[in-house]
């Protein structure tokens, strides 16, 4: 049999580089951090363990640019769902609401995420984040920001400041307070972006319409089909050939 050419290795490698990223999802959203290993999220994505160390320095690293993948991804659909907008005002409204509807609707993960930045290693610069960055640069500068690399670092950390106090142990804020103070902050009207209750097929704030609830595959009564679930993260993933992708 021939060797294979480098353009298929190439594809098999990015393959198996994404179904990493998304089994360490679905794995700490159900397990939490300590509870999932290495050998567990191979398992989950069907990958020869020797393969998450070739692509990924540790654990830390792997479950940050996963998360990193999910919050731009997120960021990227919410910014972008029709009706597409160029708007500062309600792209500004899109972002806030689409970093706070993470810490609600995966509150595991999340929390496991922002604990992680505490550790000695901290925060992992890699691909994944950069993209979020550059997402929400874009957003303070047609928000019409004049300072985006002041304004930018502003942002980010309040919105850091917004997900740990919604899932802080103990005491919780509720998550529409903290929405109301970053409109606030911004000068954001409450109709724009996702208010509370309101459904956007397919985006941020859209109800659960596969009848998950979260992400250990618990359902509820509502079952069905339509929408994207926001508790399913494979639409983020691109473990499909590349060709077979729009």
């Amino acid at each position: 049999m021939s060797p294979r050419s480098p353009s298929v290795n190439e594809e098999l490698r990015r393959r198996s580089k994404e179904r990493l990223l998304q089994a360490a999802v679905e794995v700490v959203s159900e397990r939490g951090y300590e509870a999932t290993t290495l050998g567990d999220i191979a398992d989950r994505a069907g990958s020869a363990r020797g393969l998450v160390s070739y692509y990924f320095p540790g654990k830390r690293h792997l479950v940050q640019s996963a998360v990193h993948r999910l919050m731009h991804r997120t960021l990227e659909e919410a910014l972008e769902r029709e009706p597409r907008t160029d708007d500062g005002q309600e792209r500004m409204a899109r972002a806030i609401d689409a970093i706070l509807g993470l810490a609600r609707d995966r509150p595991v993960l999340m929390r496991q995420h922002m604990a992680g930045l505490l550790q000695a290693e901290g925060f992992l610069p890699c691909p994944e984040q950069r993209r979020l960055a550059e997402l929400l640069g874009d957003t303070v500068a047609r928000h019409g920001s004049s300072m985006v690399d002041s304004d930018y670092p502003m942002l980010r950390a309040l919105l850091m400041g917004a997900v740990f106090s919604a899932l802080l142990p103990g005491a919780p804020m509720p998550v529409e307070a903290l929405r109301a103070e970053l409109f606030k902050r911004y000068r954001l009207d409450w109709e724009l972006g996702v208010p509370p209750g309101t459904e956007v097929p397919g985006g941020t704030g859209a109800p659960d319409r596969t009848g998950r609830t979260d992400g250990t595959g618990r359902t509820d009564a509502a079952g069905g089909t339509g929408a994207p679930s926001r508790t399913d993260v494979s639409r983020f993933f691109a473990t499909e050939p590349a060709r077979d992708r729009p």
